[in-house]
């Protein structure tokens, strides 16, 4: 009877799951992929097969991954002093051909080969393959005092999201195939630039008018006052959440993200936990889901 009981259960689990199957088939989800999900090798596992799934039901997913910690490992490795400011990573040409090696040479073949191991046809992309991703120079600004023009502060080749060509994107996923894209961009004299991967995620998502954005993270979601999970809200109760600073650290450049992708045409943003196993399925296929979803 047990086995009987639990074989119900599992039903239930996929007669849930089926209006959203409906809802989302031949529609554009866009994950960022990051965090504690790209190190923990069950989670990596699992997160490779919840993409699978989502290409066999008919959904389109297309990942963008980070790669910071791996790429502070081995410019230490290598000697070299990783150097901040304003949470960016400052990024000479030395550092760039590092990036560039980490984030396309190694983290995203790494996520390619999981995807395919697991029954997809995963297929690897950088911003300059088809001029995927335009990008040009992003430069800080730093505030000295009230009242006094701001000091512009250049942190090397860091870029910003300057235009998404979708065509190879939309060829490969009518194709059968799954991109994952590592966050780098072409300037206009054929230099590399390293991008935010959250902010490459929410772009990539606003040009295909996608369904849905996922941003994985190592926290549950979106916090109010008291710590405790907002499980939806409006873009004028994240405006809010902002300007009272509820909003604040790490969270404030992924809300800022989820806002803009939303205004360029995404349907729903959500920032979820990727500590989860299955988090991406438990969001995407649940009435409760998991996370925080953003609408405007």
């Amino acid at each position: 009877m047990e086995h009987i009981q639990s074989s119900m259960e599992r039903a239930d689990i996929l007669l849930e799951a089926l209006p959203y199957i409906r809802r989302f088939y031949n529609k554009t989800i866009v994950i960022k992929y990051g965090g504690h999900a790209m190190v923990d090798q069950d989670l990596k596992d699992k997160f490779a097969r919840d993409i699978v799934m989502m290409k066999y039901i008919g959904i389109n997913p297309v990942v963008v991954h980070g790669g910071g910690p791996q790429i502070g490992s081995l410019l230490k490795k290598l000697g070299k002093e990783s150097k901040f400011i304003q949470g960016m990573r400052v990024t000479d040409e030395e550092t760039m051909d590092i990036v560039e090696m980490v984030l396309v040479g190694m983290v995203n073949k790494e996520i390619v080969g999981l995807i395919n191991r697991h029954g997809g046809k995963a297929v690897g992309l950088s911003g300059k393959d088809g001029n995927l991703i335009e990008a040009e120079k992003y430069y800080l600004n730093d505030e000295k005092a009230k009242n006094t023009p701001s000091e512009i502060i250049d942190i090397g080749l860091v870029g910003k999201v300057k235009a998404v060509n979708t065509e190879l994107i939309v060829t490969l996923g009518q194709n059968s195939f799954i991109p994952v894209i590592a966050p780098t961009g072409i300037g206009e004299h054929g230099e590399t630039y390293n991008i935010n991967a959250d902010i490459v995620a929410g772009e990539v998502a606003a040009a295909l008018k996608a369904e849905k954005l996922l941003l994985l993270t190592d926290v549950p979601g979106v916090l109010d006052a008291n710590k405790n999970l907002i499980h939806t809200m409006t873009n004028q109760d994240a405006l809010n959440l902002i300007d009272d600073g509820t909003v604040e650290g790490g969270m404030f450049p992924k809300v800022k993200c989820c806002l803009k992708a939303l205004r360029g045409g995404v349907k729903k943003a959500h920032i979820i936990d990727g500590r989860l196993k299955h988090a991406i399925l438990l969001e995407v296929f649940t009435d409760k889901g998991i996370g925080t979803e953003i609408v405007l």
